[in-house]
C-alpha cells in the first residue's frame, strides 16, 4: 500500500498523574485536537499510574486500522519522560507491529502560542482583560513555578519562560521556583523573595494540568500568605485546555506529518542515536497502568480494516498500576534550598530513595523536634 493511502492516526502521550481530575483535564486536549484534525482517528495514553496507558491508545489505533501513528508527547520541555521513556515504550511497540510506522513529536516547548496562554491565565488571575492589558505591572513580582527535574536545560526553559513572560508584561520583578526535584523549592522560595518587599505577588504554576503537585503548590501559598497578611498573594490557574494550548499542540503534529525538525534531530531520532551508542536503555515503565480487568494475551492476527499486513502484538493487563518507578538521579540533592525542604511533606517514596542516609537523618531530626515545615532554608 502507498504511503498515500496508509491510515494515519494521532497519539497523544501524557504522564499521568494519581490525580483522577489531571486524567480527565487531559483527556481535553485529545478532544481539541478532533476538532483540528475530524478525519483522523485520535487516542491518547498515559506513562505512569493513569489509564489508558500508551500502550492501550496504540493498540486502540491499530484496532482502528492505523498503519502510522503521529506521537505526540503531552509535556511542556523535553526532560527524562519525553526524551527516554516515551521513545522507549514507542520504539518497543513498533518493534512488535510488523508493518507500523510510528513518528514521534517534540515536546511543546516555548512556542508563541504556550506563551500567550500562560500570559492570559496570569491576566485572569489579575482581574485584567488580556486582550487590553495595562502597558506594566511594575509594582508586581511574578513568581514562576517550574515542574523541576534532573535535566538542567529543561529547567533552563522554565527560567527563560520566566523573562520573557516578565519582559512582555511589565512585572517589577520576576524569579523561578521549582515544585520537584531542584531547586529553590516553591515554599523556601517564596520566603526568600518576600524579602524584595513586593506587596502583590503573582504565583503562575506552569502546568498543563492538576494534580497532586498543583494542590501542593496552592498549599504552600497559602502558608506562605497565612504568615505574611501584609502582601497580596495572587493564584494563577494552570493552563489546561487554553485554545492556544490545542494550537501549540496542533503546530507539534504537522510538524512531523509535514516531516519538520528542530536542529536536524528530533527527540526520537535523538533518542535512537543515544540507544546506539550505550547511553540509554529500552524499558518498562514501572508505574504504567495495568488493568485488572483484562487478561494477559498474546496474538498474532490479521485485521480486516483496508490493508493487508499482519499485526503482533501484546497485551499485559496483569494488575493495576505498580507504585514504584524512578526519576533521574539529581546531583544537587543536598542542597539546601531544593528537595530536601519537602522531606515530610508526601515527596513520592521513589525520589525519597535519592536521598543519602546522613540527609535523611538530618531532616527527620528536624520533624521530631518538632519544627515540620522549617527545613534547614526556612532558619532564620
Amino acid at each position: 500500500m502507498s504511503a498515500l493511502n496508509t491510515k494515519k492516526g494521532i497519539m497523544v502521550c501524557g504522564h499521568g498523574s494519581r490525580d483522577k481530575g489531571a486524567e480527565m483535564e487531559f483527556s481535553l486536549v485529545a478532544e481539541g485536537l478532533k476538532k483540528r484534525f475530524p478525519d483522523m482517528p485520535i487516542e491518547y495514553g498515559f506513562l505512569e499510574y493513569s489509564a489508558p496507558n500508551i500502550h492501550m491508545g496504540l493498540n486502540s489505533l491499530i484496532d482502528q486500522g492505523v498503519e502510522h501513528i503521529y506521537a505526540v508527547p503531552g509535556m511542556l520541555f523535553a526532560a527524562t519522560h519525553a526524551k527516554n521513556d516515551i521513545p522507549s515504550v514507542l520504539t518497543t511497540f513498533e518493534e512488535k507491529n510488523e508493518g507500523l510506522n510510528v513518528t514521534y513529536g517534540q515536546e511543546l516547548g516555548l512556542q508563541q502560542p504556550m506563551i500567550e496562554a500562560f500570559q492570559t491565565r496570569i491576566y485572569e488571575s489579575l482581574g485584567l482583560d488580556a486582550n487590553n492589558p495595562p502597558t506594566e505591572l511594575y509594582d508586581t513580582m511574578l513568581v514562576v513555578v517550574g515542574r523541576g527535574t534532573s535535566d538542567s536545560e529543561a529547567n533552563a526553559e522554565a527560567a527563560k519562560l520566566t523573562r520573557i513572560v516578565s519582559e512582555n508584561m511589565g512585572f517589577g520583578w520576576s524569579d523561578t521556583v521549582y515544585s520537584g526535584v531542584t531547586y529553590p523549592s516553591v515554599g523556601v522560595g517564596l520566603e526568600k523573595l518576600l524579602k524584595l518587599g513586593y506587596k502583590r505577588i503573582v504565583v503562575a504554576p506552569y502546568f498543563l494540568f492538576t494534580g497532586r503537585l498543583i494542590k501542593r503548590i496552592y498549599g504552600y501559598i497559602d502558608k506562605v500568605a497565612t504568615e505574611n497578611p501584609g502582601v497580596e498573594f495572587v493564584k494563577t490557574p494552570y493552563l489546561r485546555d487554553h485554545d492556544k494550548v490545542i494550537d501549540a499542540f496542533e503546530f507539534r503534529v504537522r510538524e512531523i506529518m509535514e516531516q519538520k525538525t528542530v536542529n536536524n534531530e528530533d527527540l526520537m531520532s535523538t533518542f535512537k542515536r543515544r540507544l546506539a551508542a550505550g547511553e540509554v536503555d529500552v524499558h518498562h515503565h514501572h508505574a504504567e497502568y495495568q488493568d485488572s480487568t483484562q487478561h494477559h494475551h498474546d496474538h498474532n492476527h490479521s485485521h480486516d480494516h483496508g490493508h493487508e499486513h499482519s499485526h503482533t502484538h501484546s497485551h499485559h493487563h496483569d494488575n493495576k498500576a505498580v507504585e514504584p518507578h524512578s526519576h533521574g538521579v539529581y546531583k544537587h540533592i543536598w542542597h539546601p534550598l531544593g528537595p530536601r525542604t519537602m522531606i515530610g511533606e508526601g515527596i513520592c517514596n521513589c525520589f525519597m530513595g535519592q536521598f543519602p542516609k546522613e540527609l535523611l537523618e538530618e531532616e527527620i531530626e528536624r520533624i521530631n523536634n518538632g519544627v515540620q515545615g522549617e527545613a534547614l532554608a526556612h532558619r532564620k
